[in-house]
């Protein structure tokens, strides 16, 4: 199926969706000449609001490439992203700050917390260093939705791994960010803690009408999403509605990854 018709499957899926951050024909090289690597090769998708996307792929697909472009941590060489309406060719790298801080909510496979922090200042940082303020119902709405209520003035070396991921996931939710994108973020976790911190990204999709968008290796992480992209060789060249484990790790397998 070609990359754009499959770009479609959601929209078509979901006609009254709006989107809430799509790629046009985007294209990422690095290096020149005989060391130039093509690591997105014009690629169109589409991710519907308050929906959860999966990207997956081989190792050197492009699948972490296009989350970065995608989320304003990296640039395009050309082709364009739009985020909330927005055009990240026509911003200066101050407003691609400001927007990053208040359109985008990240969450890592590394946690990235700061360890001098209690939890409930590693939750709020992003508001504060934009001169915001948490709204307390949403503050109050968001820790309780993670379990963390008896945790908030715990520093991150006195939690647990899932406990520290909890807190990534609060801190990426409570400024209502445009989108979530999560990159390998049950990647450090054991079983149990994975499940939880998938159990809440599906919440935050379900009931937060939270627009997700996360890359991964794990078929189990994966069939929580509401669709999964395949990458390969910088295309997109599958798409896969309503995945199972088992489904997702037959696909991956015909990648020989």
């Amino acid at each position: 199926m070609h990359q754009a018709a499959i770009a479609q499957t959601s929209r078509a899926s979901e006609p009254f969706r709006q989107t809430a951050v799509r790629a046009e024909q985007a294209v990422k090289i690095y290096g020149k000449g005989e060391t130039q690597v093509r690591a997105l090769d014009g690629v169109d998708v589409a991710m519907p609001t308050g929906r959860w996307t999966a990207i997956m792929g081989p190792s050197g697909s492009g699948k972490s490439t296009l989350m970065h472009c995608l989320a304003g941590l990296d640039t395009l060489t050309s082709g364009r992203v739009i985020i909330g309406g927005v055009d990240l060719r026509a911003l200066s790298d101050k407003q691609l700050t400001k927007l990053r801080r208040e359109k985008v909510g990240f969450v890592f496979q590394s946690y990235n917390l700061i360890p001098t922090l209690t939890a409930l200042e590693n939750i709020t940082l992003p508001l504060s260093l934009g001169g915001r303020k948490a709204d307390k119902a949403t503050l109050d709405a968001v820790v309780r939705s993670v379990g963390l209520e008896n945790r908030l003035r715990h520093r991150p070396s006195e939690l647990s791994g899932g406990q520290q991921q909890r807190v990534a996931v609060a801190r990426a939710l409570v400024g209502r960010p445009a989108v979530l994108f999560a990159d390998e973020p049950t990647g450090n976790l054991d079983s149990r803690s994975s499940a939880e911190v998938l159990s809440l990204l599906r919440h935050a999709v379900d009931d937060m009408d939270q627009t997700v968008v996360m890359v991964t290796h794990d078929p189990t992480a994966a069939a929580h999403a509401d669709e999964v992209l395949f990458l390969a060789d910088g295309r997109i060249v599958d798409a896969m509605p309503a995945p199972t484990a088992d489904r997702v790790l037959a696909r991956m397998s015909s990648f020989g990854a």
